[in-house]
């Protein structure tokens, strides 16, 4: 299978000609890290086999875009055909430019090490240790799957990378004087502090927090902690998992949301909005009220944005169009009004203060965001 201008179109596309990472994009083949791998689809999830159509599995593994590949439980790799799991993605080969733009934040230089957290498929590993060397390379993940599988097809490129099923969150298996560089392709929150311990002293780590689009980057202090910034970049990861599979969501407190009138009645000031998609007011959002689960649905012109959380509280607001929307809300908190006061403090500063923050990371893992008078902390 000729797959090599394909690559080569990919390195194009995501690339500059003068970048160093445009050679391991163009001689890395990414379909086969990719032999399998699921679509949505109105049954659940629907699966592609690379095998059975070449081109397919050629236009799909070399179009900047990330492929899910675990869906709830069931790898890809072991579905059967008529299999349709439902569930959340649970791993991903994570679109090529993204995997370039956080390795470049990482400001890697020819002789430095590099841990990742998040291996999934093995192909940032690939990117890496092509661009260094096998050896300056240790990728971890929590799944023992996805560890040997990328393994192999590693090996089967040339590529020896050192891989480790463990807790990326939990302590690190690193040689004494720990690694230079820290990536994450996994989203975590708080930081965790055994990756302050793996850092060695003026290293530098590159994370997303989770239930955020916020990409931060920092380095290694004389006390062990680490201090940098939110990036003007954005990065949308899955969060870090300890077992098989996320938590079920609170199917009964959804359908309350969807159906049920609202201890709380009112007109809200702005339009619905898909909060989940508008990645800046997400992420301020969750940084002010953590853990809301987002859900909408647009039907010609009816909007419905429904917003839960495990306390117990719930919002759903509806509208035509971008008229003002009716809000329902129930339980200990007005999830909605929380919204509605992000953005009003954003229509009256012109910007949201979280992007380009300042952040100080205490060797504990505490994480202290501020620009201007605003700050937050996210305590372990």
């Amino acid at each position: 299978m000729k797959w090599e201008p394909h690559a080569a179109s990919l390195a194009d596309e995501v690339t500059h000609r003068a970048s160093r990472w445009r050679e391991p994009l163009a001689t890395v083949p990414r379909h086969l890290f990719v032999p399998r791998w699921w679509s949505r689809s109105r049954t659940g999830w629907q699966l592609h086999v690379g095998a059975d159509n070449a081109q397919h599995w050629l236009d799909a593994a070399y179009r900047d875009t990330s492929l899910i590949t675990r869906a709830g439980p069931l790898h890809a790799d072991d579905a059967a055909p008529g299999d349709h799991p439902i569930g959340r993605p649970t791993s991903s080969a994570t679109l090529p430019s993204l995997v370039v733009r956080m390795l470049q934040h990482a400001r890697i230089d020819e002789g430095d090490s590099l841990l990742h957290v998040g291996t999934g498929s093995g192909y940032t590993d690939a990117l890496a240790a092509r661009r260094f060397s096998s050896g300056q390379v240790t990728s971890v993940d929590v799944d023992p799957y996805l560890v040997e599988s990328a393994g192999h097809r590693l090996a089967d490129i040339g590529l020896h990378p050192t891989l480790l099923a463990t807790d990326g969150t939990g302590p690190l298996p690193l040689p004494p004087g720990g690694t230079d560089r820290i990536v994450s392709t996994v989203a975590v929150r708080p930081l965790p502090e055994s990756w302050l311990t793996a850092l060695c002293r003026g290293g530098r780590l590159v994370t997303t927090l989770a239930g955020t689009s916020l990409l931060i980057t920092a380095e290694k202090d004389e006390d062990g902690g680490a201090s940098g910034h939110v990036e003007w970049d954005r990065a949308g990861f899955m969060h870090t998992r300890t077992g098989n599979n996320y938590p079920p969501g609170d199917d009964e407190l959804l359908a309350a949301a969807r159906h049920h009138d609202g201890d709380d009645i009112s007109k809200g000031p702005y339009p619905v909005v898909d909060v989940a998609n508008a990645w800046d007011l997400a992420s301020m959002l969750d940084l002010t009220a953590p853990g809301i689960e987002h859900d909408y649905r647009e039907d010609d012109e009816q909007r419905t944005a429904l917003m839960t959380h495990s306390d117990g509280s719930w919002a759903r607001a509806t509208a035509r169009g971008t008229d003002r929307p009716t809000v329902h809300q129930g339980g200990p908190r007005r999830l909605w009004d929380l919204l509605d006061e992000v953005r009003h403090d954003w229509l009256a500063t012109g910007e949201l203060p979280v992007r380009g923050a300042h952040v100080f990371i205490k060797p504990d893992g505490t994480t202290i965001l501020a620009r201007g008078e605003w700050h937050t902390k996210i305590k372990p």
